[in-house]
């Protein structure tokens, strides 16, 4: 039995990305078997290909790490999900960007009734990094100030949702207007124009100047040295 899967045939740009025909994956120890309705894509997915970051293997191998779509054939010793089991994957090795793809326990949950596929495809990457970055490094606790910047992102609106419904009171950057109105949308208090000059000055004004607790820095390569003006006292910036 064969599959549709799209391949990185060598490290390179998205030239090297071509659909093949490939055997179906069998499941093994701990492990099971998701067709796939939706792949997710993210940046790393571009590093990889690119050769920057490494899985583990060397081309050809299976585009894509997120995933969203149902277990086909549950592997050996696997008793906490079955056949026709809505599930989402994370990150898993084996790749998503095929009609299945075999994903160990770790990497895969059930996906809730009220997520559609392409939702729950959008899961993993984004929304690990998010809730990892707040929670688990910077600790961020209710009633603390976050800024999200690039909040209408993938990580971005993640982060938001996330530390909205935490209790935080979140100020994300965006730059366009599209992008500011979605992130206000999402529950935002206050959003701000990243390509506007100033607009350092107008989110400290919006803190009374004490500066924010939290910092979500998509490009700390660009924005680090000015993320660190606008730390309150204590404050953490990831």
């Amino acid at each position: 039995m064969s599959m549709r899967a799209v391949l990185v045939t060598q490290y390179g740009g998205p030239e090297v990305l071509k659909l093949e025909n490939i055997p179906i994956p069998t499941p093994k120890d701990g492990e099971v078997l998701v067709r796939v309705h939706y792949s997710g894509v993210n940046p790393v997915d571009a590093s990889i290909r690119e050769g920057i970051r490494s899985i583990g293997k060397e081309p050809p191998f299976v585009s894509g790490r997120d995933a969203a779509g149902v277990v086909e054939v549950v592997g050996p010793g696997v008793t906490e999900y079955k056949k026709g089991d809505r599930v989402y994957v994370v990150a898993v090795v084996s790749g998503t960007c095929a009609d299945y793809t075999a994903v160990p326990l770790r990497n895969v949950a059930l996906l809730s009734d009220r997520l559609t596929f392409a939702q729950g495809a959008a899961i993993g990457i984004p929304y690990y990094t998010a809730y990892k970055a707040l929670y688990t490094l910077c600790q961020a606790r209710p009633g603390e100030t976050v800024l999200i910047h690039g909040a209408s992102g993938g990580v971005g609106i993640a982060g938001v949702q996330i530390a909205v419904a935490n209790g935080q009171r979140v100020l994300g950057t965006a730059g366009s207007e599209e992008g500011l109105e979605l992130v206000k949308k999402l529950g935002a208090d206050q959003v701000f124009n990243h390509r506007e000059e100033g607009y350092t000055d107008k989110l400290l004004e919006a803190t009374g100047g004490r500066g924010v607790d939290v910092i979500l820095e998509m490009l700390a390569n660009v924005n680090l040295d000015t993320d660190l003006d606008l730390l309150a006292f204590r404050g953490r910036v990831v």
